[in-house]
Order: structure tokens, then sequence, then C-alpha cells
């Protein structure tokens, strides 16, 4: 009766999570089938079947050509650069979490959380017209700049490579700042009152508090997050770069997706775009691996 019982609560429970593996299977699983194309000489609209198959040879064409291989040379420098700065100031949300957690006034505290929160939820294309109505040759920035007599010129914020990947790190930051601290604010809710009570008890100050009871508490999610993030090293995404990507710093924005995305719809060279992203993806399974193991290494569990 009892081993009855059990198996019902079990079959019940796949069945509450078997919606979300369909959605899984559907959107994850299914659309790698299209790798298939990286190993044909497809050309739309053609159908696969017709298609000749040519084995490995947009996989050799990568390294064949030395325009290409520059090119591909620099994207990957474009990806690493800006991942790299996502990486090297991924302690920030935990700060930001710590600042809002200590703002004693509990209205202010949830307008900041809020306002901080809300750019989350706004499209990359609004971001972009934000951008634009403050930081074009006739936005405010330079209306400012041009009334206070400071430039005889607009100068040209959009426009320049110089500085692109500061300048998508910083969007990315304000977009996704107030929702990335959401967790280490779930973290700090979580920690013992006890052990706020002993420190005050041993006299510990607010900044010794978070030194030795808060931070201590936040680092395994951290170390969680930073190393799903390093798995992810590849994946910058695209909606951000295609929308500030322009004729003037398409050299250095172009990341990885953006570059398999211009490939694909701008050049029409739907095979090598697909044979970049199944390498790509192939890349980013390994460093996921890699970090599980020195998880398992470093902290005695791994993160998947």
């Amino acid at each position: 009766m009892r081993s009855h019982s059990m198996r019902s609560n079990s079959i019940r429970k796949f069945l509450y999570i078997s919606p979300f593996m369909v959605l899984l299977a559907v959107f994850s699983y299914y659309p790698l089938y299209g790798w298939v194309y990286a190993f044909f000489d497809y050309m739309p609209p053609i159908p696969l079947s017709k298609a000749p198959f040519v084995g490995f040879k947009w996989f050799h064409s990568l390294v064949e050509n030395q325009v290409k291989v520059d090119q591909l040379v620099q994207v990957i420098k474009n990806t690493f650069g800006i991942s790299g700065l996502s990486i090297l100031f991924s302690w920030l949300p935990m700060i930001f979490a710590i600042f809002l957690t200590e703002i004693k006034a509990v209205r202010f505290r949830k307008i900041i959380q809020t306002v901080t929160t809300l750019p989350n939820f706004i499209s990359w294309v609004l971001v972009y017209s934000l951008a634009f109505s403050m930081f074009s040759s006739e936005g405010v920035v330079n209306g400012f700049l041009t009334q206070m007599g400071l430039i005889d010129s607009p100068v040209l914020f959009l426009q320049n490579s110089d500085h692109v990947w500061i300048t998508m790190w910083f969007w990315i930051t304000w977009k996704s700042l107030g929702w990335s601290a959401i967790l280490y604010i779930a973290a700090i809710m979580g920690i013992d009152e006890s052990l706020y009570e002993a420190a005050y008890v041993d006299g510990a100050t607010r900044m010794q508090v978070i030194r030795h009871v808060v931070l201590p508490s936040m680092l395994p999610t951290y170390f969680v997050l930073l190393m799903l993030q390093i798995a992810s090293f590849l994946n910058n995404g695209l909606e951000q770069y295609f929308v500030f990507q322009n004729a003037f710093n398409k050299d250095t924005i172009q990341v990885l997706d953006l570059y398999v995305y211009n490939l694909a719809m701008g050049g029409g060279s739907y095979s090598v775009s697909v044979a970049i992203s199944m390498l790509k993806s192939l890349i980013s399974v390994a460093l996921l691996f890699s970090v599980n193991g020195l998880s398992k290494l470093l902290r005695g569990e791994g993160i998947v």
C-alpha cells in the first residue's frame, strides 16, 4: 500500500514537470537538428535534401582564408573583451544587494530596488532609443555641451569604436544590476539572525558585520553564479549588440552571436554560420564541464 502511494506521488510529480520538459525539448534540443546544415552546401530556398553534402568543408574554410581568420580573431577578441569585463565586475550585484539591505527607510529602499530592476524588463530596442536620444549628434548630451560652449561640433558617442566594450558593459550593467541583485538579497535574508546577534555581542561594528557575517554567507551564491557565467563565456547574446552596431563600430562590437547572425542574414553564408555556432556550443559545453569539475575540486560540490 505504501509503495503504491509512493509510486502515485512520483507520477504526480513527474506530471507537474512534464510541461517544462516538453518546452525544454522543443526550444533547446529540437533546434539542434539544424546542425546538419553545417555539413551541406545549403542555399535557400533549395530544400536541404537537394543540397550537396560537403562534409567538413565549411569547418576547414574557417582557417583556410586569412581574411576570414583575421575577422574571426577580431570577433573572438570582442567576445572575450566584453565577457571578461562582465566577469571582472561580477561582484557589483552582490555589493549593490548589500547596499540595498543597509537602507533602513523601507519605502526609499523599495523605490531604489524598483527603479533599478525595471530596466531588466525593457527591450534593447527601447534602450537604444534612450541612448540615441541622449548621445546622438543632436541628442541631449551634445546639446548641453554645445550650449555650455565646451564643444564646437557634436561628439559622435554612438559611432565611436574606441570604447565600445566599456560602453556595452555599461548598458548591460545598467539593465541587469537590479535584477541580478535579487538572488543576493535572498541570500542575505536567509542569514541566521543568531550570527548577527553574536557579532553585536562581541562588539562588532556594522562594517565588521558585513565583512565577517554577510559577505561570507553570500560567497557560495556568488561563486555558483560566477562559474555559470564563466561556463557561458562565449554566449554574449545578440540583441544588444545588434541594435547598437553601425558602420563605424562594427569591427569592435561584433561578438560571436552577432557575427553568426550577420553571416547568415547579411552574407547568406548559412552553412558557415551554423558551423561557427556549432563550435561555439561545443566549446560552451566543454567550459561548463570544466567549471563543474573545478567547482568539485575547490568547493567539494558541482554546479550541475
